[in-house]
């Protein structure tokens, strides 16, 4: 928390925000990825998606604002692991071959 208060505040991000929807979008992401593992393809899938749509503004947010932050730079690695999440996704790998 006292790396993320002032990270959100130089975005001009609320603090509430935390629980939702900042909170909600990243447990809705992992437990989409953990269904995913089990055998449920297409919410894994969309739940990577989601999770790279989420990082990609979540850097925007803080170069909008040129807050290159320790958050920053935790971002650009989350955003790393979501797309190589989504591009190594078996219902995506085994269906571009057909």
């Amino acid at each position: 928390m006292r790396t993320l208060v002032p990270a959100l505040a130089t975005a001009g991000v609320p603090q509430s925000w935390l629980v939702f929807p900042i909170g909600a979008l990243k447990a809705a992401g992992a437990l989409g990825l953990a269904l995913g593992l089990l055998g449920v393809p297409l919410v894994g899938t969309a739940a990577a998606a989601g999770l790279v749509l989420y990082f990609v503004c979540a850097l925007y947010t803080h170069l909008r604002v040129s807050d290159f932050s320790p958050t920053f730079f935790l971002a650009i690695v989350f955003l790393g692991l979501a797309v190589a999440t989504l591009a190594l996704d078996p219902a995506l790998v085994l269906n571009v071959g057909r």
